[in-house]
């Protein structure tokens, strides 16, 4: 006899409670919330490979559990693991929205474009609860930031018409983070993140909506999900994506421990092949290059081979069309525009929003 799922109802002596989406399931373990109390949500960086200079991230850590996930030695600097505790305890930045309205309120800041998020998943589980990045992008909304997401998660439907908000009235962009179109390999690699089926449906359902929204194809990983890239940019330009990006996989520090982990003990016959293939594309016995324009794109026949299929497939597509003007989403691939040249941003529409003016009152007016 199949023993039933564990189910229970919710507790009344718990403050929150973790929800799933279509698609999403619950980790094997309990989920620890863990409060940060940092004294600023804006980050900053350099990096010649991103299309963006700042981000904001209201949680660290992510719930999706994928092998992959770059931000993973993060959480090292916390004197907590890169592999289940990343996927289980959840830094929260509860003081968010206040932080990036008083970053907004500095006349140091010129509204330049914010990417939700740089590290991980700002629409994950927790967020259905605790509503930080929807506030945060209310605050944008408020101050009319530019702004841009990326999320695999079917949560940012509930957010639809504070996207179309955010487009009307700032520049806004929907990038949903797609690596597969096997739903069975993602489970294996990604295991609480939605489907691609169901991504592919918060695709449509952006795009018929009016949401500007496309496709980051990342990671690629070479020997496993390459094969599916041209499958995958079809199915997203069909469903209304306008724009795509990708990106090779990274397996800085402790990522390569769980990587190699997960994929020998999801698909141990392939297993070698994949890392082989990887190493091809990291200069032969390596499984990662951190080096600027190299750790995102990879060399030799193999990368090169992969930079061609998404070339020549978004030309054909019409894809990244919208690049050419001067509304381009800021997404994290700096080659994707199909001429090879990015266009400026334009002006921003940045505006703080009338503020009483105290002295006035004291006068009654």
């Amino acid at each position: 006899m199949k023993p039933r799922d564990v189910h229970n109802p919710p507790n009344r002596f718990h403050s929150q409670v973790v929800t799933y989406d279509d698609g999403e399931g619950p980790p094997p373990t309990s989920v620890t919330l863990i409060d940060d109390h940092s004294r600023s949500i804006l980050s900053e960086n350099d990096s010649p490979d991103l299309g963006f200079r700042w981000s904001v991230n209201p949680y660290r850590g992510c719930m999706h559990a994928c092998a992959y996930c770059y931000a993973r030695p993060t959480h090292e600097y916390l004197d907590l693991g890169a592999g289940t505790d990343f996927d289980t305890k959840i830094i929260v930045k509860r003081e968010a929205p206040a932080l990036l309205r008083a970053a907004f309120d500095r006349p140091s800041w010129k509204g330049e474009h914010l990417m939700f998020s740089g590290v991980t998943d700002c629409y994950q589980p927790v967020e259905k609860e605790l509503e930080l990045t929807r506030r945060l992008l209310e605050v944008c909304l408020e101050y009319r930031n530019p702004v841009s997401v990326i999320s695999k998660s079917a949560l940012v439907e509930r957010d639809l018409e504070l996207f179309l908000a955010l487009a009307q009235e700032a520049r806004f962009h929907l990038s949903v983070s797609l690596a597969f179109t096997d739903n069975d390999m993602a489970r294996a690699i990604e295991p609480w993140a939605p489907s691609p089926d169901r991504r592919f449906k918060i695709i449509e359902t952006m795009a018929r909506a009016g949401v500007p929204v496309g496709v980051m194809c990342a990671p690629m990983i070479p020997g496993m999900n390459d094969s599916q890239l041209v499958g995958l940019l079809e199915r997203a330009a069909a469903a209304g994506a306008t724009t795509a990006g990708w990106a090779l996989l990274r397996l800085p520090g402790a990522v390569k421990q769980v990587f190699e982990e997960r994929v020998r003990g999801a698909m141990p016959l392939a297993a070698d092949r994949i890392l082989h293939r990887i190493r091809e594309t990291r200069g032969g016995e390596k499984l990662n290059d951190s080096r600027f324009h190299v750790r995102g794109r990879g060399q030799g026949p193999y990368a090169e081979l992969i930079a061609s299929m998404f070339a020549t497939t978004t030309g054909r597509l019409g894809l990244n069309q919208r690049r050419r003007d001067k509304t381009r989403p800021m997404m994290m691939d700096s080659e994707a525009c199909p001429d090879g040249n990015e266009a400026e941003d334009p002006p921003s529409t940045f505006r703080r929003p009338p503020q009483r003016k105290h002295q006035l009152d004291l006068f009654g007016e």
